[in-house]
């Protein structure tokens, strides 16, 4: 007998012209409930047996979620049902089951990629142990390679002997992880569960974007210079292939050579009215024909493409939506990635969302970049002399007139950018004189925002720079808080490293100790509080890191307050001089630093909000010198939280937030601090030209004990509640990436816009 499935989530029904119907699944966790009769389905064995008819799209990874009585169900209990990648026309599978418990409530997740499909059956019906046994070691053995059927016989003899329990666990097991198996590390292969370009999948997408109640004109500038007319046409193509069809296409011949050029172009404007073209008298280079393509463009919109490179066939229709969703936005980039001569994509550059510091060490606006025709024309379009860096220089002085709110990002890849010898593309060192121009770019922005700053080339990293902050005049006093408690070995390490290896001057360490009771520590107390610079106030109550730093920070005259853990040791001279040039400008809120393991791993690189449920650090593990994802393990750049084992901020921004939570005695009080930091306007930025090692938790020891445990899953839950989807949401960790694997590694599915 079928179960009844009714539609819960994400599922639209759709009525057929020829008078059947079918559903829809409208974003990436459609799910319906499955009617169980009686209420209660019992625990135990089951096959489950369902057929389903793909229309559009495809099926993939359905998953059975049972719910045991909690009122709600979790991903661990879910059940994996084999059918991977299912296309066009009728699919049906049988597949063993087993419910651990009563199950009261039961979902059925469909598919998680796009599709239109009808669910022809759905059943649960009983199995015995026997049975199943039998449906399992029939399955094992059909899908398995000769090695993998011989250490089948060779395990079940073994388990028989052990009980028909083990048997089963042990079976279940191996079972289970075949309905799971299949590659999500390629961008091939992800590329082809969510980016399908397809005629079927561009219309499935289609589908499923909101409509339009304006229709806005986007003129798309395309400077060419002796481009070869393969990749002139092929990027023309790409324009030609847009869902969205009001805009125009500009270009300008900067005098190429060769005829072939703008014969080429001449053919395109004669077959589509909405391409314009001008051909120079001169070779300007690219700012200048840029300027010229511009002068041919009446559109609300300007879109940058270059002459070898191509838009995805959405491009225009996601910018259309997006500009029409924030009203604000003047300004506006896109994900990018890569395409080589057969079309093969790769390297995709999944972005942050607006992230002022990263913009000044990489140009991570770059493509697709959409800008207010208004704004161009306020700014002067482009200038010459810029030329390689001349899109960079562009959106510097464009975001000089703008509020953080008026520069978009949307996360999706809509330009890619071909691979071809000369092509910054294959390899960043392709182009110098770029580098010189964007060097020369930067500093002319800090020079017409009188920002005291400089550029500085980073040895073997062309195109990306580090940014040296002037401190403050007069310098800060920085009052940096080490709470302690016994561990004098840690403590004089830490304190040590700090009185021997700072440059910058103007600092006081003060000590905070929390109950110390070893006579060496109490020894080193009165010794190091000789010193002029070094200060030992005694907190005597329980530990609580939050209310301790509290504590130091009222007992303390710094105009910044530095928050670090007795297990850091300095390994940077000038750690304090970068962090305190960052900390002393208005805008930014908490600094952190990069800290390593003892034996040169990262241990922190920053916080991701949502890794893991609450919020992880980026890159734990990789060796010291890892360049992290598109070289941001080795950029500045905002981020949403730092940890405080090492972090900075002004006293009075932490006083305008009130300080540290002291309701989160241990965990994540950092976070929550630097969340509500970001709150209150201020950027927080991490940095990794302050380098630590970190000896993490070394004085306090592991949270494994119940009492540990407990508190910490209350802190979690804490978090939770106080922020809820925004640390599902963090504008500086692209949705593309997974919040339950290693950070920066791609998600399955990606979550929702």
């Amino acid at each position: 007998m079928n179960n009844r499935l009714i539609p819960l989530h994400q599922l639209a029904k759709l009525d057929l012209e020829d008078g059947t119907s079918c559903w829809r699944a409208i974003g990436s966790d459609p799910y319906f409930e499955v009617e169980l009769p009686t209420g209660v389905l019992q625990g135990g064995w089951y096959v489950v047996d369902v057929e389903f008819e793909v229309l559009r799209g495809r099926i993939h990874a359905p998953v059975l979620y049972p719910d045991y009585g909690r009122g709600t169900v979790v991903e661990s209990d879910s059940v994996a049902i084999p059918l991977h990648n299912a296309r066009g026309g009728r699919h049906r599978i049988q597949r063993l089951v087993r419910f651990i418990a009563d199950v009261t409530a039961l979902r059925f997740d469909p598919t998680l990629l796009p599709a239109e499909f009808r669910v022809l059956s759905f059943s649960l019906v009983r199995a015995g142990k026997a049975q199943a046994a039998w449906l399992m070691l029939d399955t094992l053995w059909q899908t398995g390679t000769p090695a993998e059927r011989f250490r089948l016989l060779g395990t079940t003899a073994r388990d028989l002997l052990g009980g028909p329990r083990q048997m089963a666990e042990r079976l279940y097991t191996a079972y289970a992880a075949d309905a799971t198996t299949h590659d999500l590390s390629d961008y091939d292969v992800w590329l082809d569960f969510y980016d399908d370009c397809s005629s079927e999948g561009i219309a499935l997408a289609l589908a499923s974007m909101p409509p339009l109640s304006s229709s806005p004109r986007f003129s798309i500038l395309l400077p060419a210079y002796n481009t070869d007319p393969r990749w002139l046409q092929a990027c023309v193509e790409s324009v030609l292939a847009q869902t969205y069809q009001n805009w125009e296409l500009c270009i300008a011949d900067d005098a190429s050579p060769s005829p072939a050029v703008w014969e080429l172009i001449q053919s395109l404007v004669a077959r589509d009215s909405r391409i314009k073209a001008i051909r120079r008298d001169q070779n300007g280079h690219i700012a200048a024909a840029s300027n010229s393509a511009l002068g041919l463009a009446t559109g609300d919109y300007v879109a940058l493409l270059d002459h070898d490179d191509a838009l995805h066939p959405l491009a225009l229709q996601w910018c259309a939506v997006e500009l029409e969703r924030h009203p604000r936005w003047r300004m506006l980039f896109t994900d990018e990635d890569k395409i080589d001569e057969s079309g093969r994509r790769s390297d995709p550059y999944f972005k942050s969302d607006w992230n002022p510091d990263l913009f000044l060490s990489q140009n991570c606006v770059c493509h697709l970049g959409v800008y207010e025709h208004a704004l161009i024309r306020e700014i002067g379009g482009f200038r010459t002399g810029f030329d390689g860096a001349q899109d960079w220089d562009l959106a510097l002085r464009a975001t000089e007139l703008l509020e953080a709110d008026q520069v978009g990002h949307i996360p999706k890849v809509l330009y890619h950018w071909r691979m071809i010898q000369g092509s910054t593309a294959l390899a960043p060192g392709e182009k110098s004189y770029a580098h010189l121009a964007a060097m020369r770019a930067i500093q002319d922005h800090f020079d017409r925002t009188a920002t005291p700053a400089r550029v500085v080339e980073m040895s073997g990293y062309s195109g990306y720079y580090r940014i040296a902050h002037a401190i403050p005049v007069p310098e800060p006093h920085v009052s940096l808080l080490i709470p302690t408690r016994d561990r004098v070995d840690l403590l004089s390490q830490c304190v040590d490293s700090i009185l021997e290896r700072t440059s910058y001057g103007n600092y006081e360490v003060v000590i905070l100790d929390n109950g110390s009771v070893e006579e060496a520590t109490l020894r080193y107390f009165e010794s190091v509080s000789r010193l002029p610079n070094v200060r030992v106030l005694a907190f005597d109550a329980p530990f609580n890191y939050s209310k301790i730093n509290n504590f130091g920070a009222a007992n303390t005259r710094g105009e910044i307050i530095g928050l670090l853990n007795n297990d850091i040791e300095v390994i940077s001279s000038d750690w304090l001089t970068e962090m305190v040039g960052h900390a002393g400008r208005p805008e930014i809120g908490v600094v952190g630093a990069m800290l390593y393991y003892p034996h040169d791993t990262i241990q922190h690189a920053g916080v991701i909000l949502g890794i893991g449920g609450v919020a992880g650090h980026c890159y734990v593990g990789m060796p010291r010198g890892y360049p992290g994802d598109k070289h941001r393990a080795g950029l500045a750049q905002n981020l949403s939280a730092v940890t405080a084992a090492c972090a900075l901020v002004r006293r009075d921004v932490f006083e305008q937030v009130g300080g540290l939570d002291e309701s989160l005695v241990v965990a994540f009080n950092d976070v929550d601090f630097c969340i509500r930091v970001r709150e209150a306007g201020y950027r927080n930025l991490w940095t990794p030209f302050a380098e630590m090692y970190h000896h993490e938790s070394a004085s306090r020891g592991y949270e494994n004990t119940p009492e540990k445990i407990a508190r910490f899953k209350r802190e979690e839950s804490f978090m939770k509640n106080r922020w809820g989807a925004l640390l599902e949401q963090d504008p500086y960790y692209n949705i593309n990436f997974s919040l339950v694997d290693a950070p920066f590694t791609l998600a399955y599915p990606p979550r929702s816009l």
